[in-house]
């Protein structure tokens, strides 16, 4: 209880938690919602099974990559890359280019390489910052708020194409979580900064 509640007083643990919330928003809308969105653009069901399976294909090297880049270099960056990615993958996808066989197939690869790369970044985050003594605990508080987003993203998918009769609200929501995340992510401080030795009198 004091680990959390320690973990929960700063700054950076909230804003992991709201990264992985948006994560858990973009993965549960695209599952759940891609293969429809599909289908009204004209496609095939076949592809719309397609793209998930891309995404499951690509999600293996996008978090094998993104926790050897973890290793190497800070992990909030990372997340903040990844997350603007997100954001411009979707914008090319569902507001500038046609939607095709190929640009769904281009979707799903980079969707699925950007998909779970970010649970060894905020996990390996959660590590660095708050060591790994709590780590299953304080991981798994932070992966609670992917279960949110996850549910909102599936929920709310479904909400507004019954009022609207489209998904267009719902990609730029996706997007300017993305954004929201990305920034979000710049200030986490992945290390505590080192007590400085007091000088003698």
């Amino acid at each position: 209880g004091m680990a959390l509640r320690t973990a929960w007083q700063t700054r950076d643990f909230k804003l992991l938690c709201f990264g992985y919330f948006v994560c858990g928003f973009h993965v549960l809308f695209v599952a759940t919602h891609l293969p429809a969105f599909l289908l009204d653009q004209g496609l095939s069901a076949t592809v719309g099974t397609t793209v998930l399976a891309l995404v499951g294909l690509f999600n293996i090297a996008g978090s094998f990559t993104a926790g050897w880049l973890g290793g190497r270099y800070a992990k909030p960056y990372l997340l903040a890359g990844l997350y603007a990615s997100r954001a411009l993958v979707i914008v090319l996808f569902a507001f500038i280019l046609p939607v095709t066989t190929w640009s769904a197939y281009g979707f799903g690869m980079l969707m699925g390489f950007l998909w779970l790369s970010t649970v060894p970044l905020t996990n390996g985050t959660i590590a660095s910052r708050f060591g790994t003594e709590h780590l299953s605990m304080l991981g798994g508080v932070a992966f609670f708020f992917h279960q949110l987003g996850a549910f909102l993203g599936g929920w709310l998918g479904g909400l507004w194409y019954d009022r609207a009769g489209n998904y267009t609200g719902i990609w730029s929501l996706s997007v300017a979580l993305a954004v929201v995340a990305a920034l979000a992510n710049v200030p986490i401080r992945e290390y505590l900064p080192q007590a400085k030795e007091q000088q003698p009198c």
